[in-house]
C-alpha cells in the first residue's frame, strides 16, 4: 500500500518513472489568451478558438519556428514564409508564387491576418478547406509549392535535434504527427492580428483623417459611388471583408471556376472570397490572380472594367454601364481611405518575424 501512495503522489506532483527508474518531468504548456482588439471587442467579434487547439506560448512558438523552417519543403529551401512574407502582411509581392522546382502556381498568395475571426472557416480563394488547422495541411504536399510527403516531413522533423522536445512541451508528446505539426502552425497563424492602422485610431478617437481620406470613405459608403461596403464592410465591422464569395466582374468566361470547381455548383462559377482591405500599401499585387498591380488599376476595375456573366455577384448594380463611374478626384480619395487601412505596426511586429 505505501508503494502504491508514492506511485499516486508521484503522479500528482507531475513527474512518472521510465524503465530505467529515470524520473522525468511533465511539462505541461502555459496556456496564452489571444489579443483582443479594442474595435474587436466593441463589436463582440469573438475569435474562433477549437476546443482541441487552445492556444500556449510553446505551441505558438513551435508554429512559428515551423513557419519559417524551409524543413518542411521537399528540398529544404522553402518555408511558408517566402509566400507569406512579413513585411507584405503575410502574402507575396510576386504575382504568382515560385514552387521548389520553379513551379508557378496560377493564384496570388493570400495575406495572413486576424485569421481566427473567419467564421464560416472556409480558407483559401476557392474556400476549399475548413478550418486553420486543415489549411496548412496543403502546401507541403501541392507539387507547385513545397512538393513534398507528410511522411518525408514527419522523418525529417523527428530526427531534428530541437523539435521533439519542442512537440514535447507544446503538447506533451515527442512523438511527431502531421496533425500536431499543422496545430502549432495554427496556434502561431493566430496570433497574426492586425488592429492598428490609421482608421483604426481613428474610430478609437486617437488620430484624425485627411479631408481626402474622410471623402475617401464617404465614397466606399456610397451607393451610388463606390458601393464597396456591402462586401467588406464598413467601419462597425474592423476585419473589413465578409469573408463570402463573391463574383466581382472580373472576367466574362473563367479558365479558374473558384468556388464553383469545389460545390459543384455552376452558380458558384467564378466566386472568389473576398479580400480584407487592410494592409493594401503592402499587399499588392491585388485579386485572385494577382491581376492588378496597383490600387488605380483596381479602383478602375470597379469604375468602368466590370464584365457581365452568368454568375455575376447581384451587388455589382451597374454592370451593364461598366462599373460605378467614379469621377477621377473620387477614385484618388477612395484610394487615400483605402490607405488609411493599413497597419505598419503589423508588419514591424518582433513577435511576428524571423528574428
Amino acid at each position: 500500500m505505501k508503494k502504491r501512495l508514492t506511485y499516486y503522489s508521484l503522479i500528482f506532483a507531475g513527474i512518472f518513472w521510465t524503465c530505467s527508474n529515470e524520473v522525468v518531468e511533465r511539462y505541461t504548456p502555459t496556456p496564452v489568451a489571444l489579443e483582443m482588439p479594442a474595435l474587436f471587442e466593441d463589436k463582440i467579434l469573438n475569435p474562433i478558438l477549437p476546443a482541441d487547439n487552445p492556444q500556449t506560448t510553446e505551441g505558438i512558438a513551435l508554429g512559428k519556428k515551423l513557419f519559417f523552417d524551409p524543413i518542411l519543403s521537399g528540398d529544404n529551401t522553402q518555408a511558408c514564409a517566402d509566400c507569406h512574407a512579413p513585411q507584405n502582411a503575410f502574402s507575396d509581392a510576386d504575382r504568382f508564387s515560385e514552387g521548389i522546382d520553379g513551379s508557378i502556381g496560377r493564384r496570388n498568395s493570400m495575406p495572413l491576418f486576424n485569421l481566427a475571426w473567419n467564421y464560416e472557416e472556409k480558407f483559401f480563394w476557392d474556400g476549399r478547406v475548413f478550418s486553420l488547422e486543415h489549411q496548412a495541411f496543403q502546401p507541403v504536399t501541392d507539387p507547385t509549392e513545397m512538393k513534398n510527403t507528410w511522411a518525408n516531413v514527419i522523418l525529417k522533423l523527428q530526427q531534428h535535434s530541437q523539435y521533439p522536445g519542442l512537440f514535447q512541451q507544446a503538447f506533451g508528446n515527442a512523438t511527431i504527427d502531421s496533425t500536431l505539426v499543422t496545430k502549432a502552425i495554427a496556434q502561431f497563424e493566430r496570433t497574426l492580428i492586425s488592429s492598428n492602422s490609421k482608421f483604426d485610431k481613428f474610430l478609437l478617437g486617437e488620430s484624425t483623417l485627411s479631408p481626402e481620406e474622410q471623402r475617401g470613405f464617404d465614397v466606399f459608403m456610397d451607393e451610388n459611388k463606390g458601393d464597396c461596403f456591402h462586401c467588406h464592410g464598413s467601419d462597425n465591422n474592423p476585419l473589413w471583408t465578409d469573408n463570402q464569395f463573391h463574383n466581382n466582374g472580373l472576367d466574362a468566361t473563367f479558365s479558374d471556376l473558384g468556388l464553383g470547381k469545389f460545390t459543384g455548383d455552376p452558380s458558384d462559377n467564378g466566386k472568389f472570397k473576398t479580400p480584407s482591405l487592410r494592409n493594401l500599401a503592402f499587399t499588392a499585387p491585388y485579386m485572385h490572380d494577382g491581376r492588378f498591380a496597383t490600387l488605380e488599376e483596381v479602383i478602375h476595375h470597379y469604375s468602368e472594367g466590370l464584365k457581365p456573366s452568368p454568375t455575376i455577384d447581384p451587388l455589382m448594380k451597374k454592370v451593364a454601364q461598366g462599373g460605378v463611374r467614379l469621377t477621377e478626384q473620387d477614385k484618388s480619395d477612395l484610394k487615400a481611405f483605402l490607405l488609411s487601412l493599413s497597419d505598419y505596426d503589423f508588419i514591424n511586429n518582433p513577435d511576428f518575424n524571423n528574428q
